[in-house]
């Protein structure tokens, strides 16, 4: 990188996040693409960048995004046991910026049903964003 700011190596980190997903993430993506729950469109592995000029950025990469209520889907394995202080963080930035992020660990999925009606309900109290 020249240090100029360069998009093609977040979305390839991006894209690599997306070939390399976890059983979980498999799972809960058949769920959420092609509008599949409740006619909301998501994203996954979705850059998110914020507080960037021409030489620095900041950046998330999302797990899933649904721009529609500007909210993001994180599923938390077991190496969010160890960096709940950086989750809380990422979170409390991605809120300055006007994003909700909503958190299921990936054993809810066992109740996938519950954790789809936990997310519509959420949505159902957030406005559209068009």
């Amino acid at each position: 990188m020249s240090g100029k700011f360069d998009f093609k190596v977040i979305k390839k980190l991006a894209k690599e996040l997306r070939n390399n997903s976890t059983e979980s993430e498999k799972l809960f993506w058949k769920e959420l693409r092609g509008r599949r729950l409740s006619g909301y469109k998501f994203l996954r592995q979705h850059p998110i960048i914020y507080k960037g000029n021409l030489t620095r950025y900041n950046f998330f990469i999302a797990d899933y995004y649904c721009d529609q209520k500007k909210t993001i889907i994180e599923l938390d394995g077991p190496i969010h046991e160890s960096s709940e202080d950086y989750d809380e963080f990422r979170d409390r930035e991605l809120a300055e910026i006007g994003l909700c992020v909503i958190r299921i660990r990936n054993e809810e999925l066992k109740n996938m049903k519950k954790v789809l009606e936990r997310i519509v309900n959420i949505f159902h109290q957030i406005p559209d964003y068009k």
